[in-house]
């Protein structure tokens, strides 16, 4: 589990036993259960501890405040798919492979934990800058490896962070449509046909007489 945030305002709170850190990792995931079920407003300390199975005094050892472990949350959701997809993206033989693999594995991760959508989406309004901070890093780590496949030749020279943005956007939407309103069609024939338009564009299959 990443620590980014993990502490709210006092990163000397960090865990420094392996006890310490199950405890954090259980305060996290009944966070998550907790604003994903009731949002940020109707959600509290005492629910987040009721689930955890902690004393509140064993919260405050970990975070100051509501909006803390909701900070904290954040980046530990942004984290965790991040680690998520990265050993599909890894092993991938080219980039489209690559973008296909993190795709699944993105939607795989939604569809587990379908709450991370009213999180992230609440951030923008309770701590914008983690809001950002989500979306700017996730498309800094796309801009980076599509720029590393452009120089071994796997896709166009010109690629940018504009398109680093829209890959991000077609996920985000296609993780919602079939990660969280439904998990009606396979995660791999999502992932392959996004990874089709990626390689093709919207050009036509077959010429036309």
């Amino acid at each position: 589990m990443s620590q980014a945030g993990a502490t709210g305002d006092t990163p000397a709170k960090a865990p420094r036993t392996e006890r310490g850190r199950r405890t954090l990792r259980a305060i996290l995931d009944a966070a998550a259960a907790e604003f994903g079920a009731r949002g940020f407003h109707d959600a509290s300390i005492g629910g987040i501890t009721k689930a955890a199975g902690v004393a509140a005094g064993t919260f405050y050892t970990y975070f100051d405040s509501k909006d803390a472990v909701f900070r904290a949350l954040v980046a530990d959701m942004s984290a965790r798919v991040r680690d998520h997809v990265a050993p599909g993206i890894r092993a991938a033989p080219d980039q489209i492979a690559a973008e296909r693999a993190g795709l699944a594995g993105f939607i795989g991760f939604v569809r587990a934990h379908k709450e991370i959508y009213r999180i992230i989406d609440e951030a923008e309004f309770v701590d914008p800058a983690s809001y950002r901070a989500h979306y700017a890093s996730t498309a800094q780590r796309i801009t980076q490896r599509l720029q590393a496949a452009a120089a071994r030749g796997e896709v166009r020279d010109d690629v940018s962070e504009v398109h680093a943005w829209a890959i991000m956007g077609m996920n985000v939407f296609l993780g919602l449509r079939y990660g969280v309103w439904d998990d009606d069609r396979p995660v791999d024939d999502v992932a392959h046909t996004a990874a089709a338009f990626l390689a093709k564009g919207l050009q036509p299959t077959t010429t036309r007489p």
